[in-house]
């Protein structure tokens, strides 16, 4: 019986949501939005306009919203019944087809998630507002459709405190000053879906570029962070001047805007116009080398294509969003890196879904409970496959048709295989029930794929050729000479192949690495040599000079860890160090300055309350996690530190939280 009553309910709702599209068209939205959780006991009522057209006869029609309050509705400026269940917002009427229709209504919401108020109770904080729609759904902060499949255009105002900017989907078209607030109104122009629309409320400086074909790219960035600007959007108007010629359609909205925000549940989110990403990501030009926005700015801005213009239907075709922009991410990056990089970018991805398949991880790319690593990088082989296969001219054709075809609109599979077939003139069925279908049949191919790859062929040929040089060599080998014309990533491949062989003489392999300049070997060296021989000690204190903060986290910890005599000496060439946004080399360097007893006694309270002071909340996770982790190894986490714990287990990113509970239960 009760699995009849699941089935019944299954079926009523794919029903409903099926009657819902099918009977009704929403077409434009606009609405004032006050913030009202900034003042806790605030009751002002936002309002809201909704226009739609009828499809078919019906009695009813809904809004998604999630514990709101309503007032004043009215259908055509005339009262109406409705009835409010605290998800949807239902409005009943006889709607008669091929009828326009304006919905009007106030609405009160106080949202748990979807909107977060950032350090709005902390004194001192850096105070924010931003939203998430995807998998958070707007109907919590909004009336919305929490389905896809329709696609509505959203002009909305916001209210906002004096000395805050606001950034949102569309153009901005004014803004109202008020003695103390601002009136902020935005125009989207073209519709979308609602889980894409966002806001994001700060204090933000902004510079603009202009596109080739003059779209505004409007970047923002903290006031106190003008020197990270370049760093942060480095390649940016390349990148997208690159991607519009690439796809082939021009960009399709009115304007492009970028923002970072504190504490963002992942790296980044592609709202129609507007992305909103980690400040994880603001960094200055020494942490470029190894960690950088360049990845995370290209595929967000390749969603605005895939996944924004032409929208999935469901889950099953999520690839059409995710694994079009991995895969135009990496051409962006192919144009700014090189084509080295771009194949050992998709080597890299085979080995991660190579070892996804040994943990018995692969699934179909159309089966909706697939892992990311499917969606996205699975997806991303599949159209370099499907483009090896039918060719550049074909494979862009396809593209521009299949986006101009289906703009403003919501997509499957086929509409794109179709017009792959059109365009090359092939039968794809086959193609797609191997590589999209049949997992199995795509990592034994993928396999042997990847160990015939030409980057992978040029890496054993150099490392070869290094290795003889090697064994042939009386003396030290200068390694900027053996590799000078091979990517950092094959040179960091060659480096790890030669340190496991057993007849390579491990220090001269290292001392002519730490005698160049190749940061990213030098790096590998600092990682890999825990264990530091006398001879070395010298060529590696050198690492501590280095443009990279991994290279000096890992050379500060082993150099502290294997010359206790020289502890002084390396804590006073790095003290002024922070690192990045984490500050991971601060953090180490504090943890390490406490434990060892002889370095400042008199400054060992200053330390530990700056380490404790990082687990506040005005602090950003990713540092306070940094923090926790330190004080716990150190058995120092004191009152004031289990407080702070104790606040993170309720943090909004959901990793965090989950950290500082198994955290709790391990002390």
């Amino acid at each position: 019986m009760k699995l009849l009553f699941k089935c019944l309910m299954v079926c009523f709702s794919v029903f409903v949501n099926a009657q819902q599209t099918e009977y009704v068209d929403f077409k434009k939205v606009k609405s004032v939005i006050l913030f009202n959780q900034i003042n806790v006991d605030s009751t002002v009522f936002n309002s809201y306009e909704i226009k739609f057209d009828i499809l078919k006869n019906t009695d009813s029609i809904y809004l998604d919203a999630i514990n709101m309050k309503f007032q004043n509705v009215a259908l055509n400026e005339k009262s109406i019944n409705y009835k409010n269940d605290g998800k949807s917002l239902i409005i009943y009427n006889d709607f008669e087809a091929s009828t326009s229709y304006k919905l009007n209504f106030l609405f009160f919401a106080s949202p748990k998630k979807a909107m977060y108020f950032i350090d709005w109770d902390n004194e001192g904080g850096n105070k924010q507002i931003w939203t998430q729609g995807q998998g958070k759904y707007t109907s919590n902060w909004l009336p919305s459709l929490d389905d896809t499949n329709d696609k509505i255009e959203f002009d909305l105002t916001y209210v906002a405190p004096k000395g805050y900017e606001v950034i949102s989907n569309g153009k901005m078209v004014s803004k109202t000053e008020n003695p103390s607030y601002n009136l902020w109104e935005f125009d989207m122009e073209q519709p979308m879906s609602s889980y894409l629309v966002a806001v994001a409320v700060g204090k933000y400086d902004k510079k603009v570029e202009y596109s080739k074909n003059g779209i505004p790219l409007e970047m923002y960035y903290y006031p106190e962070d003008s020197l990270k600007f370049e760093p942060t959007y480095r390649y940016t108007k390349r990148m997208f001047d690159f991607l519009e010629e690439e796809i082939g359609v021009p960009y399709p909205w009115q304007n492009y805007k970028q923002v970072p925000v504190k504490d963002f549940l992942y790296a980044g989110m592609e709202n129609t116009s507007v992305t909103i990403f980690t400040d994880s990501f603001v960094i200055d030009s020494i942490a470029f080398v190894d960690k950088n926005y360049v990845n995370v700015n290209a595929h967000e801005l390749a969603h605005q294509w895939f996944g924004d213009l032409v929208t999935a239907k469901s889950g099953e075709h999520h690839w059409l969003q995710e694994g079009f922009a991995t895969y135009y991410a990496l051409l962006a990056e192919r144009e700014v890196f090189g084509e080295d990089y771009y194949y050992w970018r998709l080597y890299e991805y085979a080995q991660e879904l190579l070892e996804q398949d040994k943990a018995g991880g692969s699934t179909s790319l159309l089966n909706p409970k697939s892992s990311s690593t499917t969606f996205y990088k699975k997806g991303a082989w599949v159209l370099h496959i499907l483009r090896e296969k039918v060719g550049d001219e074909a494979f862009k054709k396809a593209v521009k048709t299949y986006l101009e075809k289906h703009q403003f609109a919501t997509v499957e599979t086929n509409d794109f295989i179709v017009e792959v077939e059109k365009a090359s003139g092939q039968d794809l069925s086959e193609f797609v029930q191997k590589f999209l279908i049949d997992s199995e049949f795509f990592n034994v191919y993928l396999m042997k794929k990847a160990l015939t790859m030409s980057i992978v062929e040029k890496m054993k040929r150099n490392t070869l050729s290094c290795k003889t040089r090697f064994e042939k060599s009386k003396t030290n080998i200068n390694w900027s000479n053996t590799y000078p014309r091979i990517d950092g990533f094959s040179r960091v491949m060659a480096f790890r192949e030669l340190f496991r062989d057993s007849i390579i003489n491990k220090n001269k392999l290292i001392k002519s690495v730490l005698s160049s300049n190749d940061i990213k070997v030098r790096q590998e060296v600092a990682k890999t040599l825990t264990d530091i021989p006398l001879e070395l000690k010298t060529d590696y204190e050198s690492l501590l000079n280095d443009k990279s903060y991994i290279t000096i986290e890992a050379a500060l910890f082993n150099l502290w860890k294997n010359f206790p005599q020289e502890r002084h000496k390396y804590f006073n060439k790095t003290k002024d160090i922070q690192g990045f946004s984490d500050k991971n080399v601060r953090m180490l360097w504090l943890a390490l300055a406490l434990i060892t007893e002889d370095f400042e006694p008199e400054n060992k309270k200053q330390f530990f309350d700056e380490l404790t002071d990082y687990t506040s909340p005005k602090y950003g996770f990713e540092v306070r996690q940094n923090a926790f982790q330190y004080l716990s190894q150190i058995q120092a986490c004191n009152e004031v530190c289990k407080d702070n714990l104790q606040q993170a287990t309720k943090h909004h990113n959901w990793r965090f939280s989950k950290f500082a509970k198994a955290l709790i239960k391990s002390m």
